[in-house]
């Protein structure tokens, strides 16, 4: 059974940092890319970030998280990580792991809930 299960949300203030993990199982983790995607309060679905498989070396980020977000992975873990700085109130969401890319995926994890505000 595939399970992606994330950790590492909460109340930070604006500017501060945060780093989401996401633990993987069920399934030969180096073989596939992986994405982070958030939801806000009363909007859809929208991908943040995304790594390739095996070592990782292809990332991408959507615009507005450029320069702030870094995507990462660790094979060995079974692990990929999201480390947020200079957060912003617009980036209140409930985020969530998935395996796949920004076209496709077909795994998502339960989410984790982070909330900027002052």
């Amino acid at each position: 059974e595939v399970r992606l299960v994330e950790s590492g949300g909460g109340l930070v203030l604006p500017g501060g940092s945060l780093r989401l993990s996401c633990t993987a199982s069920g399934f030969t983790f180096h073989h596939f890319p992986l994405m982070w995607v958030r939801q806000a309060p009363g909007q859809g679905l929208e991908w943040v970030a995304y790594i390739s498989d095996h070592d990782g070396t292809n990332t991408a980020y959507r615009d507005s998280v450029k320069g702030r977000f870094t995507i990462s992975r660790d094979n060995a873990k079974n692990t990929l990580y999201l480390q947020m700085n200079s957060l912003k109130s617009e980036d209140t969401a409930v985020y969530y792991c998935a395996r796949g890319t920004k076209y496709s995926t077909d795994y998502r994890g339960q989410g984790t809930q982070v909330t900027v505000s002052s």
